[in-house]
């Protein structure tokens, strides 16, 4: 167990997904992963707030496309509330814009339901942590996108016009380990570094790229090269 919100009890999620054979599912392998309790299920967006608002878990499980209110209504709907609970988007579909739009809007990960038991938990575990995780497929994918200009309009918007300033050594390192979802915690382990030096180089790459958000930090230095 971390030492995030989840340290000495399990983490507890709120999973929406409007098929009820899927939630069920997804429920039963978490609870065989251990230290993961799902605390409310939900059949759309609109409910799924209702139960983040009422249990305030540590992580939610979201999918995308259901009728009614989707996930991508969820989000803006959790963020206009001003609840700051991370999302884990899971979902059938890998569009590109769809992946994009979902990370736009506040999800702090995306995986595709073809994932193990145990990549669904650690991912869990990440956000939980103060990560974000993003299957490494779909990253790759939006790497190219964002490389040969094919970047959805949308999302090309306040990424192409952003002023950014050089990185030092350092500072690309831990970008390119926030580019791998490594909560700071595991940056400091993987750099040898304290946890209040590598918060101050996270810091540093925000202000650097003009943003407050590790996605878009990440997204934003793709396309300007900063990250290779």
């Amino acid at each position: 167990m971390t030492g995030g919100p989840g340290a000495g009890r399990d983490l507890r999620l709120v999973l929406v997904d409007d098929q009820t054979l899927v939630r069920h599912g997804i429920r039963s392998l978490l609870e065989i992963a251990g230290g993961l309790e799902v605390v409310a299920e939900a059949d759309d967006g609109a409910t799924g707030v209702d139960a983040v608002v009422e249990h305030r878990p540590d992580v939610v499980l979201l999918d995308l496309r259901m009728p009614g209110t989707d996930g991508l209504w969820a989000l803006g709907e959790l963020r206009r509330r001003g609840l700051a609970v991370p999302v884990l988007v899971l979902t059938t579909f890998d569009d590109d814009e769809l992946v994009l739009a979902a990370l736009r809007a506040g999800a702090q990960g995306y995986l595709l339901k073809d994932v193990t038991v145990e990549q669904l938990a650690g991912a869990v575990r990440t956000l939980a942590d103060g990560g974000t995780h993003v299957q490494p497929s779909v990253t790759a994918r939006l790497t190219r996108a964002v490389r040969s200009g094919v970047l959805p309009e949308q999302e090309r918007e306040g990424v192409d016009e952003a002023f950014v300033q050089p990185l030092t050594e350092r500072e690309t390192e831990v970008l390119r380990l926030m580019a791998e979802g490594c909560t700071n915690r595991e940056i400091a382990e993987v750099l040898h570094l304290a946890p209040g030096t590598v918060k101050n180089h996270v810091s540093a790459v925000l202000l650097k790229l003009d943003t407050t958000d590790r996605t878009k930090a990440v997204l934003r230095a793709l396309h300007h090269g900063l990250l290779h």
